[in-house]
Parts: structure tokens; C-alpha cells; sequence
């Protein structure tokens, strides 16, 4: 179980920047480290609080929110990577973000067949 004092809020922060790889992006997005689409399941509900799961929340740019995705299944996500530290602890997404991190604020990576989820 993860736990943690990440702040969450409706709204980005004001340093206007993605939560992974730092990048000043001018859009970005939400991502829940509970997945919002295990909220309703009953062990997750037992594991983490209904504020808990809604609140801790990393703002992402588009590039490293899809490649989350893609790497680590919703479970995954849930159970091991529920927070910033954690998601950087997984090579793959390490690697990733450490590559974005040099490129442009506008800049959008094309996909890679390589990528693969876990199992």
C-alpha cells in the first residue's frame, strides 16, 4: 500500500510543469496514482480512502501520462507505483522520462513498437 502528502488539487500548479519530467509544458494533464477505474473495487477500497484514492494525483504532460499506460497495467499502477518516486524506480519509465526530460516543451514522441506492458 502506498501513502504519501502529495497535494492534490482541481487545478495545476503553478509551476506549470510535468511532475515526471520537468518539462515547462503548457498543457497538462491528471493522473490519479489509484486509478480511477479501481476506485469502486472492493480491495482497493479497503486499502486506500475514498479521499486518499481522489486526492494524490501527479500532473503530467501528455508524453509521460500515455507512456505510464502503456507500460503498467491499472493494477499495477495501484498496488506498486502509487507514487512519484515509485514510477521513476520502474526502469522503463525511468529511462523514458530521463530521454524526454532533454527535449523541447513541444515536443511529442512518436509510439514505439518496443514498448511493452509487464504481465
Amino acid at each position: 500500500m502506498c501513502t504519501g502528502p502529495h497535494l492534490a488539487v482541481n487545478q495545476p500548479p503553478n509551476k506549470k510543469g510535468c511532475e515526471l519530467c520537468e518539462r515547462p509544458v503548457a498543457i497538462l494533464t491528471k493522473h490519479h496514482l489509484i486509478p480511477r477505474a479501481l476506485h469502486h473495487k472492493r480491495k482497493f477500497r479497503k486499502l486506500y480512502s475514498r479521499q486518499y484514492m481522489l486526492t494524490e494525483i501527479l500532473w503530467l504532460c501528455k508524453s509521460c501520462h500515455s507512456f505510464i499506460h502503456k507500460v503498467l497495467s491499472e493494477q499495477e499502477l495501484a498496488l506498486n507505483y502509487c507514487s512519484r518516486d515509485k514510477l521513476l524506480s520502474e526502469p522503463q519509465i525511468n529511462r523514458f522520462v530521463q530521454w524526454l526530460s532533454v527535449k523541447s516543451a513541444g515536443f511529442m514522441p512518436t509510439s514505439r513498437a518496443s514498448v511493452r506492458r509487464r504481465r
